[in-house]
């Protein structure tokens, strides 16, 4: 049963990058990519690393996705769809190129786990990651904080001139 999950998460996560690439309007581009995210999460939730998995729905499927969303509605307001695409000879080219290049990576990656097997999963890896992100780099993670709360308040001070 595990296999049929991990090939109906993975042929969403596919379907949703190729939509991200695809679609012409960045709106929509952004929403597949947040399915393609959480699709990734699962993935690892599958794998048991549940702080990968709440770092990927946190960190990309949310902040990163808003910071392209209102970085999409500040920088191109009311043009949110593109009317003719300059790279579209580009993009065609870009499928074999793609497919071709998935191809390789399966091929790899079924090799690999032929001749390696599955690895076991670390029992407290989310309490390890958390103990020495609290105690031996605390300073950095808050100066981390400070820093990005900073960014943003210039961002907002930006987007206020703007308007």
């Amino acid at each position: 049963m595990s296999h049929v999950a991990f090939f109906i998460i993975a042929a969403v996560a596919v379907a949703a990058a190729l939509g991200l690439v695809v679609k012409k309007n960045p709106i929509h581009g952004a929403l597949f990519l947040v399915v393609n995210l959480a699709a990734v999460a699962a993935l690892y939730l599958m794998l048991q690393a549940e702080l990968l998995a709440a770092v990927q729905v946190i960190v990309y499927a949310g902040a990163i996705v808003v910071l392209f969303v209102f970085a999409i509605m500040v920088l191109i307001p009311g043009k949110e769809e593109t009317a003719v695409d300059p790279r579209r000879a580009y993009r065609l080219l870009a499928v074999p190129v793609g497919v071709l290049l998935c191809g390789l990576l399966a091929g790899v990656v079924v090799g690999r786990v032929a001749a390696v097997g599955p690895a076991a999963a670390p029992s407290d890896g989310v309490e390890a990651v958390a103990r020495v992100l609290f105690t031996d780099y605390l300073l950095p993670f808050e100066l981390i904080g400070v820093l990005l709360l900073a960014a943003m308040v210039g961002v907002l001070v930006l987007a206020r001139r703007r308007a």
